[in-house]
């Protein structure tokens, strides 16, 4: 007995999925006009669950986000508010305080090291003259 043609099955479910995806696109394309967007490729790609390569593959589809993007005019970006006087006089003080942290634990280090500094000299007088009992004091 020859296996089953199934290919008809196949065939059919292809073209159903492809029929799907370009309604969601046009679904997804209608809603950014119904919103005044300016779409994107992307943008309707991912709204629509589709990949950006397929959605190329369609020219219709891509005139139509073509001519959508020409009719909405782009959005102008306002220009961003600087920060308030507040603000700066804050991080200001922010600041100035680390600064002086900062200050007081080098200090202590550097403190800190001279000792050790100091400690390490003695230590190779000391072994020096250990070494050598012959030399007289310098």
């Amino acid at each position: 007995m020859p296996p089953a043609d199934n290919a008809r099955f196949l065939i059919e479910a292809s073209k159903q999925r492809h029929q799907q995806a370009r309604h969601r696109a046009q679904d997804a394309i209608t809603a950014a006009e119904r919103r005044g967007d300016r779409p994107t490729v992307v943008g309707i790609a991912e709204a629509a669950a589709v990949s950006r390569s397929w959605l190329y593959t369609q020219p219709d589809l891509i005139e139509a986000i073509g001519q959508l993007r020409q009719r909405t005019p782009k959005t102008s970006r306002s220009r961003a508010q600087g920060a308030s006087e507040a603000s700066l006089q804050s991080r200001l003080e922010t600041a100035l305080e680390r600064n002086r942290q900062l200050r007081a634990e080098v200090a202590d280090l550097t403190a800190r090291l001279e000792a050790v500094h100091g400690e390490l000299r003695k230590l190779r007088i000391q072994s020096t003259k250990a070494a050598s009992p012959l030399i007289g004091p310098c």
